[in-house]
């Protein structure tokens, strides 16, 4: 490691508490998606936070974006800070939402707190550690290194929990990466790995159709659940074991994402459920209608046509030999696989960050699930991407979420020796 560099990494560890502060307060400031709660809160947050270090910031609503309310008005932050000279473009992008609480928790969700190197808190982990390791890492290579060249930009974006697009999707759309040259998202995937990409997704909802008799005479009706039941006897008879046999070369974690799958995300047949606080009971009736959404995850060696069409082979041989049987198909979203390659500019400077900071190399990965890569490559057009930052991904979503301090510090101390390599003077080493 050289002076400057050895220089910067000191820098960030001086600034531990303030990383730990940072972070208790982003996890403060519940951002509950759904609905989408308090996003203008914590994007004039960091409207403060970024315009005392010297960035250009815009507050952006995603109007019209799939969420997007006056009651729950999706709200985004870009800063920008400019170099000494013209350069390359550096963007960090975080989501500002999280997750439902959930059950189990032994800390307050909100609260923050600090104990044995910890911080804990809905968000901590995916990814609010990551978001303030990201403004830290910039904040102290601004400190050391004073003439650099290109651009340094930062981002707290909007839904990405719900599919990104009142978010990076709405930002790519509107132009705001046509001037950015690398993106690091620092999601939760170990200080140590690099995330190249994710798996594809395509989410379909299932409806079997069948007709409305009284509940005291089926016969006279037709039970959509039954016939749905026989969709889903099909599902496990032949489409999940033909699924297992499917593998990627991608360097998918865990183990069990390396092959394609299916989960039924939800199942709904007949009346609605009574309330909770009801005391009644449900009429007697056949339901004529059964519902199922599900979430198909595939590699980036299949093809999206064949992904829908063993679903509708499947449906079609269940129709084929049961009598009565319809049903239709809607598709709800689709995210095509995506992986950077390890030689690109953004991987490589990363990979020697790690090297320098922590003295040994990284493991390359691909997420199970998608996050914002997608938006950027499909919409923004940049494959130059990755996510790298703090945090253990099966943390994410869990009850007594976490990020380590340490981690937060070791990973701030890999992007800023990152901005070092890509943005430093000609004289820089």
């Amino acid at each position: 490691m050289t002076d400057l560099q050895a220089k910067i990494s000191a820098e960030v560890e001086a600034r531990r508490d303030d990383l730990i502060a940072l972070t208790q307060e982003l996890i403060r400031i519940p951002t509950l998606n759904p609905p989408g709660e308090n996003y203008r809160e914590i994007c004039e947050y960091l409207d403060r936070r970024l315009k005392a270090s010297g960035f250009e910031t815009q507050l952006v609503r995603a109007v019209g974006a799939p969420g997007d309310s006056e009651v729950y008005p999706r709200w985004n932050i870009v800063a920008r800070r400019e170099g000494a000279r013209a350069g390359e473009c550096v963007h960090f992008n975080s989501h500002i939402d999280v997750v439902d609480v959930g059950k189990g928790w032994t800390t307050d969700p909100f609260g923050g707190e600090l104990k044995d190197g910890k911080v804990y808190g809905r968000g901590a982990c995916d990814m609010k550690g990551g978001l303030a390791a990201s403004i830290v890492a910039a904040e102290a290579f601004l400190a050391v290194v004073p003439d650099w060249q290109g651009a340094i930009e930062i981002s707290g974006t909007a839904d990405e929990e719900s599919g990104g697009f009142g978010g990076v999707a709405y930002l790519a759309e509107q132009g705001f990466y046509q001037k950015v040259d690398h993106v690091i998202i620092p999601e939760p995937l170990n200080v140590d790995r690099i995330c190249l990409g994710h798996r594809g997704v395509w989410w379909a909802e299932i409806e079997t159709h069948g007709e409305i008799a009284h509940g005291s005479m089926p016969f006279l009706g037709d039970c959509a659940v039954r016939h749905m039941g026989a969709v889903l006897h099909e599902m496990e008879a032949t489409l999940f074991p033909a699924l297992a046999q499917k593998r990627t070369d991608m360097p998918v974690v865990p183990e069990g994402a390396k092959q394609s799958t299916l989960n039924i995300n939800s199942l709904h047949g007949g009346q609605e459920e009574i309330p909770s606080d009801s005391t009644g009971l449900p009429s007697p009736v056949v339901p004529d209608s059964a519902r199922m959404v599900i979430d198909r995850r595939f590699l980036i060696e299949e093809d999206i046509d064949e992904v829908q069409a063993e679903i509708r082979d499947v449906l079609e041989r269940v129709k084929a030999g049961r009598a009565g049987f319809d049903y239709g198909i809607r598709e709800m979203h689709r995210v095509l696989p995506t992986m950077t390659e390890r030689d690109a500019p953004v991987v490589t400077t990363v990979t020697e960050a790690i090297r320098q900071t922590l003295g040994k190399d990284p493991s390359y990965v691909v997420s199970p699930g998608t996050y914002d890569q997608k938006h950027i490559d499909r919409i923004g057009k940049l494959k130059n991407c990755v996510a790298y930052g703090p945090g253990i991904l099966d943390l994410a979503h869990k009850p007594d979420e976490y990020v380590g301090v340490d981690d937060m510090v070791a990973s701030a101390q890999v992007m800023a020796l990152s901005l070092l390599s890509l943005l430093g003077s000609p004289q820089s080493p």
